[in-house]
């Protein structure tokens, strides 16, 4: 039989702390609430008040249950308080010494049988666990923030921890709604350990002017539907405690990606910690506040305005696949008349029936009208021969991803196309500046990667090589602008943005598996109950294509000669057996 928790206690009332409060008087449990001086006690309950009239103001709390929840929770600044308390949750700073200070302290206080927890994210429990008597009864149970409301719990078993003691904090964190994992004890973790090395990694390509603070948030919101970008997330979380999560994780595993980027240390040595400072990658109306507001290096309103532009009027696309298909509908919409080339006559008509399906099935949803499909569909050509693509303003290529082919097709395009037209690739991972080389005309070859569904994704990464012309990078961002797409501009680098930062953060959930750390379930659980993520990297995986994503893979590798960027073996062998995902009937799952 698991323990009954009826009292218990939360040392430490900062953000993170006042909420595990919340979460335990919101499930009928008696709290004493403990601050290092009344000053901070007053502090966490005005943290504490404030969450729950927001509560009450959504229709989430009824004011009676909130007086009731006030009711349960003893403030203090006295230690001595938590001694007849079942739990202790420390949940102060990550400061390794001043963690193992409450632990001694806590230890003399409780009685034999309470159990001591740390919600740290990123220290060793285990060295908590030793500064006390009985490291026994020691456990971590990270909560995260905010954390009434994120339903995942890290329950942290160190060598030493007593089985009754994890499984009594197991079954209360379901007591308390939510979903905990048990897992070792190591630096990071599950989530902070996949989470912080594409946080880490997205920093860099900021540190190093690859892309902008807004181009790199929104390429992740729209390229792969998380909540929020990772720098925006940074400055949430507080630059200071992110620099402390990824030294205690590289002290810990010597991974390089897990090396503080240098100028994390140097914002926060300024005072540039986030939101709380008012400042941190982005500037804020107050510390605390959320509200962004314009600073140095905010793009102006105008920005590209200056640049001259060339006359875009017709379109051509070349390829026949879902993305071809995609963006051949996209342009139709926007009123661009388009000609696209395919290798046969069925194939040509395959696509034009795939376009009109989609655009009735937009009619029948009330998406459009039958008005603008028939225009759509009247702005469609299709024909077998590059040689209708001779007076085009713009051709976008969407076939095989294989560089020898889209070699061959710049070489083509660029005898046929008339001086001027700008001539683009949506390849995902492959050098563009290897299609500019195979013309006579590199300034005219730009990267116009659409993100698929090209109908719904509203992300286009326009990628400029060493030789592109300002007015061509200029004139594919009026021209995503006029589709409705969101462009955002970077370097001609593998992978750009996007499978920069996915695949890596990917590549590590898959070492993570094969370590035998965590399974797959437990993983993908973390990630989307503890990150808000919409899918966790194993679905993921399993979505795009066990091949796919090793190719991804071993393309950045290929490029930054980055160790840990090498394709996990497990990875390698799944594809080699012919485990690819979905598409195959079984990848890291098994589907009907």
């Amino acid at each position: 039989m698991a323990r009954e928790f009826s009292k218990v206690a939360v040392v430490g009332l900062g953000t993170m702390g006042a909420g595990i409060v919340e979460v335990f008087a919101r499930n009928a449990i008696d709290v004493v609430a403990i601050e290092v001086d009344e000053a901070a006690v007053d502090k966490g309950r005005g943290v504490l008040q404030h969450s729950t009239d927001r509560a009450v103001s959504r229709g989430k709390l009824t004011a009676e249950d909130q007086a009731a929840l006030h009711a349960r929770v003893h403030f203090t600044s006295s230690m001595d308080d938590v001694a007849d308390c079942q739990l202790v949750i420390e949940a102060v700073p990550e400061h390794l010494h001043l963690k193992k200070e409450i632990f001694a302290k806590l230890d003399a206080v409780v009685g034999p049988d309470a159990i001591l927890a740390t919600n740290t994210s990123s220290l060793s429990v285990t060295e908590i666990a030793v500064a006390t008597s009985n490291p026994k009864r020691v456990v971590g149970m990270h909560f995260f923030n905010p954390a009434p409301v994120l339903q995942f719990v890290e329950v942290i078993r160190t060598v030493v921890t007593e089985d009754e003691v994890f499984e009594d904090v197991k079954a209360l964190a379901q007591r308390l709604g939510k979903q905990p994992v048990v897992v070792g004890d190591k630096a990071g973790f599950i989530a902070n350990a996949l989470l912080f090395g594409y946080l880490n990694h997205a920093v860099a390509m900021f540190e190093s002017k690859y892309a902008s603070r807004e181009d790199i948030d929104a390429a992740m919101k729209l390229g792969c539907g998380y909540p929020m970008g990772p720098l925006a997330l940074m400055d949430l979380i507080g630059l200071d405690t992110a620099y402390e999560i990824l030294d205690t994780m590289y002290k810990q595993g010597r991974d390089r990606l897990h090396a503080p980027s240098p100028i994390l240390k140097q914002m926060v040595s300024a005072g540039l910690k986030g939101r709380k400072s008012g400042r941190g990658f982005y500037t804020y109306a107050e510390p605390g506040s959320s509200q962004l507001v314009d600073d140095a290096l905010t793009p102006a309103a105008a920005a590209g305005e200056h640049e001259a532009t060339r006359t875009v009027r017709t379109v051509g696309v070349v390829g026949s696949g879902t993305m071809a298909t995609g963006i051949i509908e996209v342009f139709a919409k926007a009123g661009y008349d388009v000609t696209y080339v395919t290798r046969s006559q069925p194939k040509v008509d395959a696509v034009t029936a795939a376009v009109q399906k989609s655009l009735e099935k937009a009619v029948q949803r009330g998406k459009l009208t039958q008005e603008a499909r028939d225009e759509a569909l009247g702005h469609l050509t299709g024909s077998t021969s590059l040689d209708d693509l001779a007076t085009v303003d713009l051709v976008v290529e969407a076939v095989v991803e294989d560089l020898a082919v889209k070699r061959a097709l710049f070489e083509n395009l660029d005898e046929i196309c008339k001086p001027g037209a700008i001539l683009a690739t949506t390849t995902s991972s492959l050098p563009v500046v290897e299609c500019a080389a195979a013309t006579t005309r590199p300034d005219d070859v730009v990267g116009m990667h659409f993100f698929n569904p090209a109908q719904v994704m509203k992300l286009v990464e326009v990628v400029h090589t060493v030789s592109t012309a300002p007015d061509v990078v200029a004139t594919v961002q009026q021209v995503c602008a006029d589709l409705g797409k969101h462009a955002v501009t970077c370097g001609d680098r593998s992978g750009f943005i996007v499978n920069a930062l996915l695949f890596p953060y990917l590549n590590d959930a898959v070492k993570m598996l094969e370590a035998n750390y965590a399974t797959a379930d437990s993983i993908d659980t973390a990630m989307k109950t503890g990150c808000g993520l919409p899918m966790g990297p194993f679905e993921l995986l399993d979505v795009v294509g066990l091949d796919v994503s090793l190719a991804i893979q071993r393309e950045l590798y290929l490029e930054f000669r980055e160790r840990g960027f090498a394709p996990a073996p497990l990875l390698e062998h799944l594809v080699t057996a012919g485990y690819l995902g979905r598409k195959s009937g079984r990848g890291f799952r098994t589907y009907a």
